[in-house]
């Protein structure tokens, strides 16, 4: 009892002192590069030694997730069959992870963050605005993964007590859920909350348990529903409701789907190959990273071929396909596919929307913001504020909503991917990434180069993104560059950046190519782009 009385009444002090906004700011952390009147926290630091412990086993097991199975499955019902789908989710998925692999490269060689390396490119002060657009959606995906893991969560209740599903719903029509829906929302939410608070160099075995899982959830599924519905269904012979331009322009914004789902992932990458051991194992992602994509959204496929033998219809969302399994037998199956897609979703949802979202937040407000208080903020903020499960109504939607993601996205990743290789062929000065005044400052902390390649990469898709957020609005032919929207803003902002930045260099942002040892990082190949970390001795 005196050690409850002594939490609780430290717990009282604490927030007695929050009462004014000055009892919110945070000590000031010693980190290796930040100047002295600098307010940062120690998770934007450079990654020390022993937390790079990340291998190519738990880069695999990061990337297996349940939504490349919607996805693969959702292009069935919108009127394609399954040659389109094949066939946009290998080109997507190939292009997405060159993508993945090159922008991740700056969190493997140089040890930092999202948002620090990002100000290389944006400049200390302009690097706020892609942190933003980051932020938010990564918040989206934040709710996305939590409604499907709130979905698993309600599958696995009913599978132990069918009544569950019985339970009465008190909410209005249009609230997009029912009272069974908001309580399973809260029992993931909650279940999920404690995993926030884990560091992701921590998480790596965990990845490994969760590719354990869905894997076997995935290849479980698939026979289970071939085998009662005697066999793979009609998808072979499977032929389009479209034609014309409508198929062709509907493949293209499918591909670009496909490509703007993993935007948030390949926009934030560095936040995660910081932690690798050898930085040449982002590279075995051009390879992994396509295979899982086609294996598990080909299992969606097929899945969702035979349900519509035993249905009547595509089901596309497997946590649905489960749900249908009543028998003694098929709800131990259901249950442990639940399990699997729920730990799929905690594992994505923490470590590549949470911790990315709360180390944007800690940037832009240092002074208020670690890590835990952001990670907080976030989790309520996506869970909750955003209303997920209106989000996601119908395959048509999820389709949208992915493609949207990339308008801001997709500049993003090809200006830092064009910045860091072909601008500053991987020479960066780590230390200068921590002062605002420092080498990459620019103008008044502004690139205008990036800035520019920007707004001519998010410009003309504007329109798109209007239309993806009110159908009924009419935006002519500008809804034909808005099915380009990943394609053409990342290449269109990567080459306006290279011409502005060849045409007008920032000398001062730019390395020597003699230069061997930068604060802490030795080059040791020619071209400076393979780096290990050493301190400097001479320092």
């Amino acid at each position: 009892m005196d050690f409850l009385s002594r939490r609780v009444g430290s717990a009282q002090r604490k927030l007695k002192g929050k009462h004014h906004v000055s009892g919110w700011v945070l000590p000031k952390q010693r980190t290796s590069f930040a100047p002295e009147g600098t307010w940062t926290n120690a998770d934007l630091d450079v990654t020390p030694p022993e937390r790079q412990l990340w291998t190519s086993v738990s880069i695999v097991g990061y990337w297996l997730s349940g939504i490349t199975w919607m996805i693969g499955a959702s292009i069935l019902v919108i009127g394609l069959t399954w040659r389109e789908a094949v066939w946009t989710i290998l080109v997507g998925s190939i292009v997405m992870a060159f993508a993945i692999a090159f922008n991740g490269a700056p969190g493997a060689y140089l040890r930092v963050p999202f948002p620090v390396w990002i100000r290389a490119s944006f400049g200390y002060h302009g690097s706020k605005f892609p942190i933003i657009c980051r932020m938010v959606t990564a918040l989206f995906w934040h709710a996305i993964q939590t409604y499907t893991g709130s979905t698993a969560m309600t599958v696995m209740l009913t599978a132990i007590w069918p009544s569950y599903a019985n339970i009465p719903n008190h909410l209005p029509a249009d609230a997009g859920t029912t009272s069974q829906g908001l309580l399973s929302h809260f029992l993931f939410w909650s279940i999920q909350l404690p995993f926030l608070f884990i560091h992701p160099h921590r998480l790596k075995w965990f990845f490994v348990f969760k590719a354990i899982v869905a894997t076997t959830a995935a290849v479980g599924t698939t026979i289970a529903v071939c085998v009662m519905a005697g066999g793979s269904g009609d998808i072979w012979n499977q032929e389009p409701t479209v034609s014309g331009w409508t198929r062709s322009w509907l493949i293209i914004s499918t591909l670009t789907a496909q490509t703007s789902s993993w935007s948030t992932v390949g926009a934030n990458i560095s936040d995660f190959t910081r932690y690798v051991k050898k930085p040449k194992s982002i590279y075995y992602q051009t390879i992994v990273f396509p295979v899982i994509c086609f294996l598990i959204a080909f299992l969606g496929i097929v899945s969702a071929s035979a349900s519509k033998i035993l249905y009547g219809e595509y089901v596309w969302d497997p946590l649905v396909l489960t749900g249908k399994w009543t028998s003694p037998g098929g709800r131990a199956a259901a249950f442990y596919c639940a399990l699997a897609w729920m730990v799929a979703q905690i594992g994505v949802n923490v470590a590549a929307n949470v911790i990315s979202a709360s180390n944007d937040l800690s940037s832009l407000f240092p002074k208020y913001l670690n890590i835990r208080r952001a990670a907080i903020i976030c989790t309520i903020t996506g869970g909750w504020v955003m209303v997920p499960w209106k989000i996601i109504t119908s395959a048509a939607s999820l389709l949208n909503f992915m493609g949207s993601l990339a308008v801001f996205l997709a500049p993003i990743v090809g200006i830092s991917i064009s910045d860091f290789w072909i601008v500053k062929k991987g020479r960066v000065q780590v230390s200068e990434l921590y002062n605002p005044h420092g080498r990459y400052a620019y103008r008044a902390g502004w690139n205008w180069r990036a800035i520019a390649a920007m707004l001519v990469g998010i410009g003309p898709v504007m329109p798109g993104l209007a239309a993806n957020v009110n159908s009924s609005l009419d935006i002519g032919g500008a809804k034909y560059v808005g099915d380009l929207v990943w394609y053409y803003g990342f290449f269109s902002a990567s080459l306006v950046y290279i011409g502005l930045s060849m045409r007008w260099p920032a000398q001062e942002t730019l390395l020597p190519s003699d230069t061997l040892v930068i604060d802490g990082i030795e080059e040791v190949e020619n071209l400076g782009t393979e780096l290990s970390w050493k301190k400097d001795e001479e320092s």
